[in-house]
C-alpha cells in the first residue's frame, strides 16, 4: 500500500492492524489531560497493566510464607528464574539452556568479559563501535586495564566515515581483517543507541571467528526490537536489559546468552557464585564450585523476585502477540515514520532535518534518530509541550521509537504534524 501523509490513512492502518488492541494492555502517560505520544520505548518501555498483579502476588507470598516461599510460593522462588528461557527463545533465537536471566546489564557484561576476554601478549585487542553507549565504553576500558593493557593501543574503535553518521559494514570487516591476529574479542552493540543502526551480527561473528577471536554483543537496544538468531549466528555470548522494548520496569533484570558449546563447558573460567553451582548439590554446601552445565552456571546469587515478576509480565504479553508479528508491524510503523519525516522535509524550501538512521531493511528497528538542522532543542521542547515524550541527545538529535505493542500509525502522523508546526 502506498503511504499517505493524512490522518485518514493513519487511522485506516490502525483499523487494519491485528495487534492494535495490545495498546490497551499498557498504561499510557497523560500530558495536558490526554494520552501522550510515547516515543521513548527505546529508553524505558511502558508499564503493562498486569505488572502490578504479578508483583503483588510475590509480595503476598512473602507475607504469607516468609522464607518458605522459596518452595511454597505460587511460583516457588527457588526455581523462579527457570520460567524465563521458554519466554525468551523466540525473542533472541536461542536454545533454553543458552539463556539465563540475572543481575543487570553492565554487571553481566563484566561477568561475560571475565570469561571471554582472556588477553595475552599476542592477542589483547578489543574491536568495538565508536560512540557505543558510555557504560559499554567504561566496561571495556576497565577490563583492558584490569588485565594490564593500555586502552589507547588495545581498543580499536570503528567510526563512521568523514561526513557520515553510521558505520559502514565493510569498514567493520576491514578492521577485523587488519587486527585479527592480535584481537581477543569483538564486542558490538546489536543496535547503536545513538543512530539506531542495526549491525550485521552474523557477518561480524563469522569474521571474528575466522581470525580466532571471540564475538559478543550488547543487545540492550536489540532485544525485543529486531529479529535475533543468536544460536544460529554462532555468537559466543550476549547480554541485554529488559526495561526498554521488553517493558520490565526501570532498572529491570538483565538477560544473558551463552552459546551451547560454551555453556556446557565446565572448564571455562568465570567468576563463581553459589546460584551457579550444580543444583543437585547446591544445598550440600560443598567447598568446590561445580558449575551448572548451562548458561545458569554464570549465576552468582539467587533471583531478584520482584524485578523478575515485572519481567514476567512484559514477556507474557510478547508471547500473546507473537514476536514475528510484532517485527512485521514494527517495520510498517518505522517505514511510515520515515515517509512522513521525508514529507515534512519536502514541505520546506530546504531540508530542516536529516534522518541519521539507516533506511535499508534489516539496518533499522523501532528507533529513528533525527538530526535537526537548526533550533533543535527548541523544536524538542515544543514537542514536549504538545504531548510528545521523545529523547534529546546533544548537540542536535531527537530520538524517537514507535513501538509496535503500544504505538499507532496515528501517533506517527500526529508526531510529524507537531514537528512540522514546531519547525515552522
Amino acid at each position: 500500500m502506498k503511504h499517505s501523509f493524512t490522518l485518514e490513512y493513519a487511522q485506516q492502518m490502525d483499523q487494519q492492524d491485528p495487534l492494535n488492541h495490545f495498546r490497551n494492555e499498557f498504561y499510557i502517560p497523560f500530558i495536558n489531560d490526554k494520552p501522550c505520544i510515547y516515543f521513548t520505548g527505546n529508553s524505558l518501555g511502558l508499564q503493562p497493566k498486569i505488572t502490578q498483579d504479578k508483583v503483588v502476588d510475590e509480595l503476598e507470598d512473602w507475607a504469607n510464607y516468609g522464607v518458605e516461599g522459596h518452595l511454597h510460593a505460587r511460583n516457588p522462588w527457588f526455581s523462579y528464574h527457570e520460567m524465563f528461557p521458554p519466554l525468551l527463545t523466540d525473542i533472541v533465537g536461542a536454545n533454553q539452556e543458552e539463556i539465563v536471566v540475572m543481575n543487570q546489564l553492565t554487571v553481566n557484561l563484566h561477568l561475560l568479559m571475565n570469561t571471554f576476554y582472556r588477553p595475552n601478549a599476542q592477542r589483547y585487542k578489543i574491536i568495538c563501535e565508536a560512540k557505543a553507549f558510555p557504560s559499554d565504553q567504561y566496561a571495556i576500558a576497565s577490563q583492558v586495564k584490569l588485565h594490564g593493557f593500555d586502552p589507547a593501543t588495545s581498543i580499536i574503535e570503528i567510526k563512521p566515515r568523514e561526513g557520515e553518521h553510521y558505520i559502514k559494514h565493510e569498514d567493520i570487516l576491514a578492521a577485523i581483517d587488519k587486527h585479527g591476529s592480535t584481537t581477543a574479542l569483538v564486542l558490538f552493540g546489536g543496535v547503536n543507541y545513538y543512530t539506531g543502526q542495526v549491525f550485521n551480527m552474523p557477518d561480524i561473528t563469522r569474521a571474528a571467528h575466522q581470525h580466532g577471536a571471540y564475538c559478543g554483543f550488547d543487545l540492550a537496544h536489540a532485544a525485543g526490537n529486531v529479529p535475533l538468531e543468536l544460536h544460529h549466528w554462532d555468537i559466543d555470548f550476549a547480554t541485554w536489559c529488559s526495561y526498554k522494548y521488553l517493558n520490565s520496569g526501570p532498572g529491570g533484570v538483565s538477560g544473558v546468552f551463552i552459546h551451547q558449546r560454551h555453556a556446557t563447558n565446565k572448564k571455562l573460567p568465570r567468576l563463581a557464585g553459589w546460584w551457579g553451582h550444580n543444583k543437585d548439590t547446591r544445598f550440600k554446601m560443598p567447598s568446590d564450585f561445580d558449575p551448572t552445565p548451562t548458561a545458569e552456571g554464570w549465576q552468582l546469587s539467587n533471583a531478584p523476585i520482584f524485578s523478575m515478576a515485572a519481567h514476567r509480565a512484559g514477556l507474557e504479553i510478547f508471547k500473546q502477540a507473537g514476536f514475528n508479528d510484532l517485527v512485521s508491524k514494527s517495520r510498517e510503523l518505522t517505514g511510515y515514520l520515515f515517509f512522513v519525516l521525508n514529507e515534512v522535509n519536502a514541505s520546506f524550501s530546504q531540508p530542516v532535518l536529516e534522518i541519521i538512521t539507516p533506511q535499508k531493511q534489516n539496518e533499522y528497528g523501532c528507533q529513528v534518530s533525527i538530526m535537526m538542522k537548526q533550533n533543535g532543542k527548541l523544536v524538542f521542547d515544543t514537542l514536549q509541550k504538545e504531548g510528545v515524550i521523545a529523547d534529546w541527545r546533544e548537540p542536535d538529535v531527537i530520538r524517537v521509537a514507535p513501538v509496535p505493542l503500544y504505538n499507532t500509525f496515528e501517533d506517527v502522523f500526529h508526531f510529524a504534524e507537531i514537528i512540522k508546526r514546531a519547525i515552522s
